[in-house]
């Protein structure tokens, strides 16, 4: 009797804690292999970008003048040691935290508008209709010439970039929003008004989770262009702001400050896009990963 115990415990399939356990392991050494990767693409990318820029390397083969691409293109070291100068020394905090000030507002606030419009329309057909060439004519205008016209309104302080933030956020998140609840399931709609679900059941239980994902999808989209909201309007006209620093720069051509502040905003940009896809995972917990979707 024991034998025979013993040899179905052997035959009897695993738990599921212990099958997810290898499973855990690939993904960990997956996501490692792919960080290891992203390094080895970043790295190569700078050894061709200090090549091709330091004067004797190679021969030129473009411009005459060995020390002509450094002066078109900069040099990573230069830049490097740019950035390294604006940190240590405390210069580009005050710009920075400025920056992300009127980074921060155009996002939250083109993002809460369009998430309201974006639902207000697609559950309001006959707004919808009314409204709807007015915003495609909005949103096929070319919205950087806004910049000057918004310093002329608001002057130069922080709401010109703010509002100019906001004209380029809106408009992502408002289509994706309104796309998102358009594509509500009509079978689902159906069957939540067939329990006897009110409106305001079906805007929270049906409608906010089909558009969350949308919503989401347009957020990481929209971190960029808040940055290029902030920064081209204090590249018009500020005082304060990394736009202002790469401005001055451009004044007496420092090609290595301009590269320096791109690549510090390219970074602020990562983290806060590193954060709304932390924040996705937490809100979107119920959707499915890739993998989950393969072994269905």
């Amino acid at each position: 009797m024991r034998e025979a115990e013993r040899i179905s415990a052997q035959d009897a399939p695993p738990s599921s804690a212990a099958a997810a356990l290898p499973r855990r392991t690939g993904q960990r050494a997956s996501r490692a292999r792919l960080s290891l990767y992203h390094a080895l693409l970043l790295g190569g990318v700078f050894i061709f970008w200090y090549v091709m820029t330091e004067p004797g390397l190679i021969p030129p083969f473009y411009f005459d003048d060995p020390t002509r691409a450094k002066f078109f293109f900069g040099q990573p070291i230069e830049v490097a040691k740019r950035i390294w100068s604006w940190f240590a020394g405390g210069s580009i905090y005050l710009h920075l935290g400025v920056t992300l000030i009127e980074t921060l507002l155009a996002f939250a606030i083109g993002t809460a508008l369009g998430l309201v419009l974006g639902l207000w329309l697609a559950l309001a057909p006959t707004a919808s209709t009314l409204a709807d060439p007015y915003i495609k004519a909005m949103n096929a205008m070319p919205r950087v010439i806004l910049a000057p016209i918004f310093a002329v309104w608001f002057g130069l302080g922080i709401t010109s970039k703010v509002v100019f933030g906001v004209t380029l956020v809106f408009f992502i998140v408002f289509f994706n929003v309104y796309q998102g609840v358009k594509e509500v399931s009509p079978v689902v709609l159906a069957n939540a008004r067939m329990l006897g679900a009110t409106g305001r059941q079906l805007l929270r239980y049906v409608y906010l989770p089909s558009a969350t994902s949308w919503v989401f999808s347009s957020l990481h989209t929209s971190v960029g262009l808040a940055f290029v909201g902030a920064v081209v309007g204090e590249y018009l006209g500020s005082a304060k702001g990394v736009g202002y620093l790469i401005h001055q720069a451009e004044g007496v051509f420092d090609i290595d400050t301009v590269f320096a502040g791109i690549l510090v905003l390219t970074m602020c940009a990562l983290i806060l896009d590193f954060i709304v896809t932390r924040i996705e995972g937490r809100l979107l917990v119920w959707r499915p990963s890739a993998s989950e979707t393969e072994r269905l």
